[in-house]
């Protein structure tokens, strides 16, 4: 299998290589998931949603996810010396989601000068709305107000990149798919790059079949606009399947790679025409302990240690032992802990035992709508 890069992608960020990413997912994607997926073939990822006022009130978006701090620190030295560690985490975007085009302005502004190479606003996230005011997905409903935010990013972001992530409509009325296609259009003409798009609504959360069909109609009727296509993406298969049958220029990675940061190496062998092989279990704890590792330096090691449990759950689905496995891991409360449960169960004596159900979706296509 292979699939040519449209060649708009590293034009407009250099070194995306590849037609895939990490997405934001909230709850999931920091540095250290990121840093994870890196070395294992991911050529670009999304930040979690980080809300406006939280960058204008100094929160965590200064610290905990600055790229740059992160590798640094997880590499214990320089960032030059990351590069070669492979700890380095460009490239990378940014994204903001907030209710008040100044305060998306100044985050926007906060964000670009932490070293992201691309600011993507959220217009996708189903989160409550805050009092009567929109953010997120909610925006759908409200064009004229996801246009303003829209051009504040934009104005505000000066040379850098920008990008924004929503969903098909917020429901599936009439009146919001029109929505949709005001708020689609304006993007591009206000200079967005591209726009990563869900084939769900709002309304829908995540429950239910994703409609890939949305997604080849859009492109099909946008044919000089990249457009990246999300949802129901859990297998290698299904990333190249998505570009196939839709037409999008790439595909967002986001359930899917939650506890499988292979997906992304094993979509780099498909393109290199080679069959991928399930990570072995000396390799699947090594990348656990990496994990750890990184998420104990970013949140320290009492807050990694109850954060890792959702990791260890879905890295457990991969095991010969998977539900003894995902039992320890939930147990686990401490390094001490985590490091007795790889011991126990990802050590040699594993090797010869194969791989739980987790590895047949590694391995075997399914396409899921």
């Amino acid at each position: 299998m292979t699939h040519e890069l449209d060649p708009r992608i590293p034009g407009a960020v250099p070194g995306f290589d590849a037609p895939f990413f990490q997405a934001g997912l909230a709850g999931y994607s920091d540095g250290a998931m990121r840093l994870i997926a890196r070395r294992h073939g991911c050529p670009f990822c999304v930040t979690e949603a980080l809300l406006d006022r939280t960058l204008v009130n100094g929160g965590k978006g200064r610290r905990k996810e600055d790229p740059d701090l992160i590798a640094s620190e997880c590499g214990m030295g320089e960032i030059e010396d990351n590069l070669a560690a492979g700890l380095e985490d460009h490239p990378i975007a940014g994204q903001i989601m907030g209710s008040d085009p100044a305060e998306m302005a100044l985050g926007t502004e906060i964000l670009a000068g932490m070293g992201y190479e691309v600011l993507d606003v959220n217009l996708a996230c189903p989160v409550k709305k805050i009092k009567k005011r929109s953010r997120g997905g909610h925006f759908l409903a409200h064009p004229d107000a996801a246009i303003e935010i829209l051009r504040a990013v934009r104005e505000a972001a000066g040379d850098r990149v920008t990008t924004l992530k929503l969903r098909r409509a917020f429901d599936d009325t009439p009146e919001m798919a029109a929505n949709f296609e005001r708020i689609f259009d304006a993007a591009y003409e206000l200079g967005y790059a591209w726009a990563t798009v869900h084939c769900r609504t709002v309304e829908q959360r995540y429950v239910g079949p994703g409609r890939w069909e949305f997604l080849q109609d859009l492109v099909e009727r946008n044919p000089d606009r990249v457009i990246f296509g999300s949802g129901d993406v859990w297998t290698v298969e299904d990333i190249f399947s998505m570009i196939e049958l839709t037409g999008v220029s790439g595909v967002s990675v986001a359930r899917g790679c939650i506890g499988n940061p292979w997906i992304f190496h094993h979509a780099r062998e498909l393109m290199a025409g080679r069959t991928p092989t399930p990570p072995s279990i000396i390799e699947q704890g090594r990348t656990l302990r990496d994990h750890f590792r990184y998420a104990s330096v970013i949140h320290g090691e009492r807050v990694a240690s109850r954060q890792m449990r959702k990791f260890g759950i879905k890295f457990a689905a991969i095991h010969p032992e998977a539900a003894v496995v995902k039992k320890a891991f939930i147990s686990a409360e401490s390094l001490d802990d985590w490091s007795s449960v790889i011991d126990r169960f990802y050590d040699a004596s594993y090797a010869g035992l194969g791989t739980g159900t987790g590895d047949d979706d590694l391995a075997t296509p399914r396409i899921a709508r």
